[in-house]
């Protein structure tokens, strides 16, 4: 089984919900599943994990959401080598932004990538004006995505 970290981005608490559910469903299923608020989980700290779950909003005008902003910060700064991380992004947008849509998870996602972690399946895009429920499709593609990591 895996042992998975979610890091949470979020504003209005849509992708905090996410999260909490996917860490209860999960957890059911046998994996190891801890949540971390992305404010109080330094880059340093990926070091020492094999999987992580990035679950963010978008805010604004395209941006990261507050608490999430210098955890993609030290990530920058700090640089670490993430080539033995694995990872996957649920990122919760609005299709009306069409130039901006998801693009919170958008960033996390080249972050990542550029620090060398690999990615594990695609990225879920959840269109809050399609799906009133984020949680519902989100579970569906963690429970496919997990089966993945193997």
């Amino acid at each position: 089984m895996a042992d998975i970290l979610i890091v949470v981005g979020t504003e209005s608490g849509n992708s905090q919900m996410v999260a909490d559910l996917l860490r209860a469903e999960l957890g059911r299923l046998g994996h190891a599943v801890d949540l971390a608020n992305a404010g109080e989980h330094g880059a340093a700290r990926l070091a020492e994990r094999d999987i992580v779950l990035i679950c963010t909003a978008t805010h604004g005008d395209g941006e990261l959401p507050d608490n999430i902003i210098p955890f993609a910060d030290s990530l920058r700064r700090d640089r670490p080598d993430l080539s033995r991380l694995r990872y996957g992004v649920i990122a919760l947008g609005d299709q009306t932004y069409k130039d901006t849509f998801c693009n919170g998870g958008k960033t996390m996602d080249a972050l990542f990538a550029e620090l060398g972690a690999r990615k594990v399946g695609e990225r879920l895009e959840i269109d809050a004006c399609t799906q009133p429920l984020p949680d519902e499709e989100a579970l569906e593609w963690a429970k496919d995505w997990v089966g993945q990591l193997s």
